[in-house]
């Protein structure tokens, strides 16, 4: 069963405990906001990620403005589940590395948690997220008769955020996709545009490959193609002259 509202009251007094976890999630996501801006690599997905912290702003002050607090919490729960996957898995593939040797375990553990962190991903934010916060933040207000200011707009909003975690998921979808064919053989971060030139270089070096020809760190090898055509001459002209001899015999 959806989640249902039935207490709501502009008056009402907020939680101690979640007034603070409020102001805990408005002061991460405004250093999220400016992090994104002014400290972390850009990235393919970064424009969306702005707008998502600056949504999610919008969204945790107006929820707590309006007393919106009951389904303000079960959209934090469901989303801040993920993050928590996604960074302990970002942590083991950094950690893969140490001293410059691999360290399969952290690698293992990476992989595993990836595919955790897929699966509840779709769980939490394709799922119960429609299916509980949105429907109480929509069809249960509008079925119970109950107005809150500004309902409408945050209602958009959170709309907004369903299709960023679809957007995202595709994401998601595109690396295993990507595992898959063979394109990448572990765990990485597709969105830094450095690892996507490492794919398409592969995936430029293997068309090339079937074509003959041999490259080395994404540049054509002449030398060693030379070499290879060099020593298949001297293979066939000495084939040659084997038969000729054997002719005049």
């Amino acid at each position: 069963m959806a989640t249902k509202v039935t207490d709501w009251n502009i008056n009402s007094p907020i939680p101690t405990d979640i007034y603070i976890l409020y102001i805990i999630q408005c002061s991460f996501y405004l250093h999220s906001l400016y992090a994104t801006l002014f400290l972390d690599t850009w990235r393919k997905d970064s424009i969306v990620l702005l707008i998502h912290h600056l949504i999610t702003l919008v969204l945790v002050s107006g929820s707590l403005a309006c007393r919106y607090q009951n389904i303000g919490i079960l959209v934090l729960l469901l989303h801040d589940i993920c993050d928590v996957q996604l960074e302990f898995t970002k942590l083991n593939v950094y950690f893969k590395y140490q001293g410059g040797q691999l360290k399969k375990r952290h690698e293992y553990v990476a992989n595993i948690s990836f595919f955790v962190f897929a699966v509840t991903w779709f769980v939490s934010r394709l799922y119960w997220f429609p299916l509980k916060a949105l429907y109480a933040s929509s069809q249960n207000l509008v079925e119970r008769k109950i107005s809150i200011p500004f309902s409408t707009f945050l209602n958009f909003l959170m709309w907004v955020l369903l299709a960023m975690n679809i957007y995202w998921f595709m994401l998601v979808l595109g690396f295993l996709l990507r595992v898959a064919t063979g394109q990448m053989q572990e765990v990485d971060d597709t969105r830094e545009y450095d690892v996507l030139e490492k794919i398409e270089k592969k995936v430029a070096q293997h068309s090339k490959l079937q074509n003959g020809n041999t490259y080395h760190n994404g540049q054509l090898d002449t030398s060693f193609n030379s070499s290879v055509r060099s020593r298949k001459s001297k293979q066939a002209k000495a084939v040659a002259n084997g038969k000729l001899a054997e002719a005049e015999d």
